[in-house]
C-alpha cells in the first residue's frame, strides 16, 4: 500500500503515537458537511454526522465508518487507541460512558492524523 507523504508533525503523531496540543487542531471546532479520511492512507474514517463537540480539545466522534478503526490497548494501560483499520496509523484514543451522546462513546482524534473530504454541491 502506498501512502501520502507527511510532514514531521503528522509522523509524530500517526506513526509515532504521539498526541497533539488540545485546541491546536484544524478540526476541533470544524462543522462542516462531509467525510473525514486517514491522513496516511486516505482510507474512510468517520462521517461528519457522527462529529459533536464535547469541549475536551480534539474532535470527537461518537461512531465510525462500521470496520474503519481498529480498538487497541494502549501501553500506559489506562487507554484504548484507535488505529486505521487500513494502515495502522494512529488516530487518537476511545472513551465510553461519559455520557456525551446516546451513543455514550467518544472516539477523540488528533486533526493531524485525518483529512476532510467535503460533500459535493449537488448532494
Amino acid at each position: 500500500m502506498k501512502y501520502n507523504d507527511l510532514h514531521p508533525e503528522e509522523k509524530k503523531i500517526i506513526e509515532d503515537r504521539g498526541t497533539e496540543a488540545p485546541f491546536s487542531g484544524t478540526y476541533c471546532e470544524f462543522k462542516e458537511d462531509g467525510t473525514f479520511l486517514c491522513k496516511r492512507c486516505n482510507a474512510l474514517l468517520y462521517k461528519s454526522g457522527d462529529k459533536f463537540n464535547s469541549g475536551c480539545g480534539w474532535p470527537s466522534f461518537d461512531d465510525a465508518v462500521e470496520g474503519a478503526v481498529e480498538k487497541r490497548s494502549d501501553p500506559d494501560g489506562n487507554r484504548i487507541e484507535i488505529v486505521c483499520n487500513a494502515c495502522k496509523g494512529h488516530l487518537g484514543h476511545i472513551f465510553e460512558g461519559e455520557g456525551f451522546t446516546p451513543k455514550n462513546v467518544r472516539h477523540c482524534v488528533n486533526s493531524l492524523s485525518i483529512s476532510f473530504q467535503g460533500k459535493p454541491n449537488d448532494q
